[in-house]
């Protein structure tokens, strides 16, 4: 299987920079699997299509402000990256590093991916912050920009990443990060902290569109899948089979596991995101057919051809071409069915991407 069988065509204009006024008023694909029929709505009819007793699973990590601004060992940045990102400049020692999973607390080792990447060496000593709050050295190099790194001790790490930190918004946003951004790519029930992507099907839910969920007899549980490079990470093979996804470390609670299970005999398991739907059906392997508490990694990939064990619909936003997230939403939906909804999406103008529109799929 081709990777460019998953192109479409996108409109750079159709690419949302910045997230809709409210966020629950979003635009809403209907996509009914079987039938390959789809009709258009609003996300605030999402609990309408919802029945009683359905199980609806959220992915409750939170995004931290991941994106750092620094200068390398022996110079000094004088070209400030954040506040001209679309234009990548890095000019007399500036560095961008985003952090993507925590390897160890202590020494607080993490995995990251640096620019420029072709010249921050092994050994090397890179600074954020006024005056240098945080410093770190260069441990191990690996392709596409990859490094592991070793943070020196500060006090409250968190907390210094929560002042000097950025929003590690997707590259297809051209702009800085704002103080919005905190608040907006963040999801309302978000609790513990691990993701430097947001789980965006989430993003368009309210404290109102969960009360009528539950008026309406629907069951939620929560589980904790810690975005990194497994989500976003470009595939770079011309063969979907020979690509390999980047392990993301996840939990599920004893109860989420228990309200899983007791829906799987007998109703439906909605999925809101393809991290949750990643989780899920990774889950249900390693328990032989049942959801198992604790916590794994989820390296699984899912593309066409996969048969789905747990997940039986969908809420997901719009993917770039050739992403592994397209390739996933093809399996479940159906490849034609999807590209087909997907020139549907772009001829109604919906909005793409993190801050865009949705899709329920059934």
């Amino acid at each position: 299987m081709l990777v460019s069988d998953f192109h479409f065509h996108l409109p750079e204009e159709l690419i949302a920079q910045e997230p809709p006024a409210a966020r629950d008023g979003a635009r809403m694909l209907r996509v009914q699997r079987t039938s390959g029929r789809w009709s258009d709505g609003h996300f605030r009819e999402f609990p309408d299509l919802l029945r009683e007793g359905d199980l609806v699973v959220f992915n409750n990590t939170r995004v931290f402000p991941a994106r750092l601004y620094g200068h390398r060992d022996g110079a000094r940045a004088q070209a400030v990256s954040p506040h001209n990102p679309a234009a990548r400049d890095f000019l007399h020692g500036c560095i961008e590093v985003l952090l993507t999973r925590q390897l160890s607390a202590e020494p607080n080792d993490w995995e990251c991916l640096v620019r420029p990447g072709r010249k921050i060496g092994v050994g090397e000593r890179l600074f954020f912050g006024e005056p240098s709050e945080l410093q770190a050295e260069v441990l191990a190099r690996a392709e596409f920009g990859e490094r592991r790194i070793r943070f020196q001790p500060v006090a409250d790490f968190f907390g210094v990443l929560d002042r000097i930190g950025h929003v590690p918004l997707p590259p297809y946003i051209a702009r800085a990060d704002s103080s919005r951004d905190r608040e907006r790519y963040q999801t309302v029930y978000a609790d513990p902290r691990g993701s430097v992507a947001a789980p965006t099907a989430g993003l368009h839910f309210t404290a109102e569109v969960l009360d009528r969920m539950r008026q309406r007899g629907v069951e939620t549980a929560d589980i904790t899948l810690h975005v990194g490079l497994g989500t976003f990470q470009p595939i770079r093979t011309e063969r979907v089979e020979d690509h390999k996804l980047h392990s993301e470390p996840y939990s599920i609670s004893t109860a989420a596991a228990s309200a899983i299970n007791r829906a799987l005999q007998d109703r439906r398991v909605i999925a809101v995101g393809t991290t949750t739907v990643r989780t899920l059906e990774h889950a249900i392997r390693a328990g032989a057919g049942n959801i198992a508490a604790g916590a794994a990694a989820a390296a699984i990939f899912i593309y066409p051809g996969f048969e789905f064990q747990a997940v039986r619909a969908m809420l997901t936003n719009f993917h770039l071409p050739q992403s592994s997230l397209l390739m996933l939403v093809s399996a479940f939906g159906g490849k034609e069915n999807i590209l087909r909804a997907y020139a549907h999406a772009v001829a109604g103008k919906y909005r793409f991407y993190s801050y865009g529109d949705c899709m329920f799929i059934e």
